[in-house]
């Protein structure tokens, strides 16, 4: 079975859009989405439907558990303001499929996480080690970190296929991976990032530091990161 792999949508409907076309030329079987569909942009109900329509895998990301909490975030002031106003907008039918979702999944020999495998949701992977690729399987996927990377271990391989909505590796394109079972294959793919400003602004936000790291490919503020393996 041939997957393609995506995360940390966040919102961003003309990048999943960008992705989704892009994905089509590789005839995958499955798309599996690891988590955080919302959070930071103004359209998770349309990226929901989207990834609902092409019967995605989606797991729970932690800004989706945020916002089904309604508790916001506890380490940002900027993506609790961000989720309070998807809490509003987000119909009940999205809010209830959120609701069912899970952080990680496993099928056979591969294992799909949000965060990490000592904590499904938080763990930021920013350094890989198979001391860190917890469990018995030959493939790790992960998301959250927004940092396309894969590392090659003789027993074991782990991907991050990056991030759809706001890649933070430098590269403003959108980021996914393909799978055919035994290959991994890195993918970025460009998108009108001034479809995302110009909704963000419809939405109501006026603050252009919310979308200004989209085009330097960073997290808002301008910070860019990296993945390292040891």
């Amino acid at each position: 079975m041939k997957l393609a792999l995506i995360s940390d949508v966040h919102g961003n409907l003309p990048a999943l859009e960008s992705v989704l076309s892009e994905i089509e030329r590789y005839g995958v079987d499955q798309i599996v989405s690891l988590g955080d569909v919302t959070g930071y942009y103004s359209q998770p109900n349309e990226c929901i439907n989207l990834l609902k329509e092409r019967k995605a895998i989606q797991l729970l990301g932690n800004h989706d558990q945020y916002l089904i909490s309604g508790q916001g975030c506890p380490r940002s002031r900027v993506v609790s303001n961000l989720l309070s106003h998807q809490e509003k907008d987000i119909s009940k039918k999205n809010m209830d499929y959120l609701s069912n979702l899970i952080p990680n999944i496993n099928i056979e020999n591969i294992s799909f996480v949000h965060g990490g495998w000592d904590d499904n949701l938080e763990e930021y992977l920013y350094e890989i080690t198979l001391q860190k690729l917890l469990g018995d399987y030959k493939f790790y996927f992960s998301g959250h970190t927004h940092v396309q990377f894969m590392k090659v271990y003789d027993e074991k391989v782990y991907c991050n296929p990056g991030a759809v909505g706001q890649p933070r590796d430098g590269d403003p394109r959108s980021a996914f991976c393909i799978f055919d079972g035994s290959n991994v294959a890195l993918h970025r793919i460009g998108y009108d990032i001034d479809k995302t400003a110009k909704a963000m602004q419809l939405a109501g936000f006026k603050d252009a530091k919310l979308w200004e790291n989209l085009y330097i490919g960073s997290q808002i503020g301008g910070r860019i990161d990296s993945t390292n393996a040891f």
